[in-house]
């Protein structure tokens, strides 16, 4: 007959029946920060609020000018809708012939846009990672490729846009012709795949030297050592330069849908309605307040994949 000894030390981590300790917060710690994250963003979206209704209500309606210069905007109802008016003009019809509702235009052509940036982050996060691998692999290619890289992001976006879609008019394979969006979709990828490159390559280099040294003792190969060691040791750092990416993959989406004329996404609504807030000064908005949606999406979605790599966030990156 065994019998088992239980001490308990004030502070220390409660102890499982096998002796095992169990490290973490409770579960009921986890949820009220989530609910305090949550309170805090509603916070901060009344504090805006209050302070562009604050701004409205005090400022001059031509602006604070200084000199020749206006270094604060106008406060009129035609550059500065109330709050409430914009809210109130989401749930009306688009158009006067139109039976749909505002908000249901700007869900439409922000879930359109979604799509399109979702496959632009995609390929660029394939891209990135695999530059990234054979940076760290090859010194010599690192050496020569990592400038470029960073080069790459200097080019003008609103110039690189319509050389992609009058490259991409001219791919015919068959009957099979080359979409619009895709055009979109390459140029968001292509502000995507650098912060993953750059992050992932951080990340792949700062594995520790103890575990490379063991995978070197064990006789393992390089690849063995990548899957083993050097992946899970990047994930603090890829997870920041995926949500980079993300948001990237958005900005790029909707500067190429302005860029190359595409008629369906978000980034024509913004520039269709802003022609008509001379008309219709809440309705301008709405597009913006789709496109915000759209990064809090792309944000959110790469939040659930660090939560599926939570066994590999022990610390996160410095």
């Amino acid at each position: 007959m065994t019998s088992t000894l239980t001490t308990s030390v004030p502070g220390a981590p409660p102890v499982a029946p096998g002796g095992a300790g169990v490290p973490g917060p409770p579960r009921a710690r986890r949820v009220l920060g989530r609910m305090r994250a949550a309170l805090l963003g509603l916070l901060g979206l009344l504090a805006v609020a209050a302070a562009w209704e604050g701004y409205k209500a005090l400022a001059p309606e031509d602006g604070v000018v200084i000199g020749e210069s206006r270094v604060l905007p106008r406060s009129t109802d035609l550059a500065m809708p109330h709050v409430w008016d914009m809210v109130r003009r989401l749930f009306e019809p688009t158009t006067s012939i139109s039976e749909e509702a505002l908000w249901q235009t700007v869900a439409a052509a922000a879930l359109l846009s979604l799509g399109i940036a979702a496959v632009g982050w995609a390929v660029g996060t394939t891209v990135g990672l695999l530059l990234a691998v054979a940076m760290a692999r090859v010194r010599v290619v690192e050496w020569g490729l990592l400038p470029w890289i960073v080069l790459s992001q200097t080019v003008p976006l609103i110039a690189f846009a319509p050389i992609v879609r009058s490259w991409g008019s001219r791919i015919e394979i068959g009957g099979w012709e080359w979409p619009s969006w895709l055009s979109v979709a390459v140029i968001a990828s292509y502000l995507a795949f650098f912060p993953v490159a750059v992050g992932a390559l951080r990340g792949l280099q700062a594995h520790s030297a103890i575990h490379a040294d063991l995978m070197r003792a064990y006789a393992a190969g390089w690849w063995s050592t990548l899957l083993r060691v050097r992946i899970p040791s990047a994930v603090p750092y890829l997870l920041p330069a995926l949500r980079l990416g993300a948001a990237s993959a958005v900005v790029g989406t909707i500067v190429a849908e302005v860029s190359t004329g595409y008629l369906d996404g978000i980034g024509r609504l913004l520039v269709s309605y802003a022609g008509q807030a001379s008309g219709d000064p809440a309705k301008a908005w709405a597009p913006i307040f789709g496109a915000i949606a759209l990064g809090l999406v792309a944000g959110a979605a790469v939040t659930l994949i660090g939560v599926l790599m939570r066994p590999y966030r022990r610390g996160e990156a410095p």
